[in-house]
């Protein structure tokens, strides 16, 4: 079945160069996004090439011929002829029912597409590419398909804790796991491309040359630093899935280990301290804290649970405090600057009332003169 893209050329154009040639744009439309690509007749040349050594057969069109007595930039009728050909080459590999020609790396590198599996770019979702995902588009596409998984990988979470049979907490649990794996996958390739596009994994290469060079416009230094922060979101929220994963829910079923379920009276050990421990308080003059009341978050938690439960909040405190500290920072720097506005002002304060002070000065010795004459 030939993948949903669809490819057109539907416009050509001039460069701006010394030696002129024609510019043929190409439209690719998918249900994921839409992009124009700028390639020049040589470009079709080295890919019909290419597919020819890879695929040891001849794409189903054959390209349009070059000519050598005639310039398609001093000739219309000959550009059209030619953009006709080359939209019907790229369509004929688009749609043919035989894949070997879109499955080469050189199709896809001409295109722009990502290296994924044949045909999974268009037929299905963006998650199912691999390796570096170095177009801007496709990564915000991924990075949504990502953000998707982790629910669904929560929702599977949660349907463990609440199945009562075996069968249905092991199913449960198995599709949790399957979907953290592909999220780590996907996790990947978003942290390669990110760093391609920031000139940070290739070399000497610019954010501005890596951009280029994938298809897109170049991402900025904002933007770069915007997405990093998605992608440190996204790691630590898979990262607290997967020890949610881990650990092991209070269920009567057989499906779990009794030595990790929760009886009620662990858990009133746990929130409240028996009797002794709390006398053994008081005779060393320590402070006994109250019974701690039970919520929707812990109710279902044994006590590996609830330490992880306490974790995760202690986490988040701690972020908490670490944007504080920024905020605070950030007021801080205000207020040095606010506090050298104020002493350059009180300079300039003080050289206005020297200036006062002189003027005041030559207003007396001209009052005495004035005086003098009458």
């Amino acid at each position: 079945m030939a993948p949903n893209l669809e490819i057109s050329i539907p416009s050509t154009s001039t460069s701006s160069t010394t030696k002129p040639y024609t510019i043929y744009h190409i439209t690719l439309r998918s249900s994921l996004r839409n992009y124009t690509l700028e390639k020049r007749y040589s470009d079709f040349d080295t890919l019909h090439a290419t597919l020819n050594s890879q695929c040891n057969a001849p794409p189903p069109t054959p390209l349009p011929t070059k000519s050598w007595f005639k310039s398609t930039v001093a000739s219309a009728a000959l550009t059209e002829d030619r953009r006709r050909g080359l939209e019907e080459y790229l369509r004929s590999i688009n749609d043919a029912t035989d894949p070997r020609w879109r499955s080469c790396k050189a199709w896809r590198e001409f295109l722009v597409l990502p290296n994924s599996v044949p045909g999974s770019w268009t037929e299905g979702r963006a998650s199912d590419v691999r390796g570096p995902v170095m177009d801007a588009t496709v990564w915000l596409d991924v990075h949504r398909d990502l953000k998707a998984l982790l629910r669904e990988t929560r929702q599977a979470i949660e349907r463990r804790d609440r199945a009562e049979a075996p069968q249905m907490q092991h199913d449960a649990a198995s599709e949790a796991s399957r979907s953290l794996v592909r999220g780590a996958t996907m996790w990947s390739s978003l942290d390669s491309g990110l760093q391609a596009m920031g000139g940070s994994g290739s070399g000497n290469k610019t954010g501005a040359e890596s951009g280029q060079q994938c298809g897109g416009r170049p991402l900025g230094a904002g933007e770069l630093r915007r997405r990093r922060d998605l992608l440190n979101a996204a790691k630590k929220e898979r990262e607290s899935l997967e020890e949610l994963l881990n650990t092991a829910t209070k269920r009567g079923g057989a499906g779990y280990d009794d030595q990790q379920e929760a009886s009620e009276a662990t858990k009133d050990l746990l929130w409240k301290g028996s009797a002794s421990a709390q006398g053994q308080s008081t005779s060393k003059g320590g402070r006994v804290l109250g019974a701690a009341k039970e919520t929707e978050r812990t109710r279902e938690l044994d006590n590996s649970g609830v330490l992880q439960l306490q974790r995760q909040v202690m986490e988040e405190q701690d972020q908490d405090v670490i944007d504080l500290t920024r905020v605070v920072a950030r007021m801080k720097e205000m207020g040095v600057q606010i506090n050298e506005e104020l002493a350059l002002q009180n300079e300039m304060l003080d050289v206005f009332d020297k200036d006062v002070e002189r003027v005041g000065n030559k207003l007396t010795v001209a009052k005495k003169r004035v005086g003098k004459i009458n």
